[in-house]
């Protein structure tokens, strides 16, 4: 990972972390190219942790937006989680 991308996390646990009383509830939206195989990967990453999550399809079919609600127990794991799904290929997160 470069420290472009190390400095971003960081910044971003810091600001979590000062921002809710943890555990609480977190809101990840993803953008992902419209494959099954990496939408299904990124709503298993949330698997028995309670998550709601919605899909919807840009207008074009080309992309689809993924909002995962769920409980995080602290910044750490938010930033964890954003990592992991960073190997796929495509994705976008806001």
């Amino acid at each position: 990972m470069d420290n472009k991308t190390e400095e971003f996390y960081r910044r971003l646990t810091e600001e979590l972390a000062g921002s809710a009383d943890w555990p609480a509830l977190y809101l990840f939206k993803f953008i992902v190219p419209s494959d099954d195989q990496k939408i299904q990967t990124v709503e298993n990453a949330f698997n028995n942790m309670g998550a709601v999550i919605e899909t919807s399809k840009s207008k074009t079919g080309k992309y689809t937006s993924v909002s995962i609600n769920v409980k995080m127990q602290g910044p750490e794991a938010i930033v964890e989680k954003y990592k992991q799904l960073s190997v796929i290929e495509g994705i976008i997160s806001l």
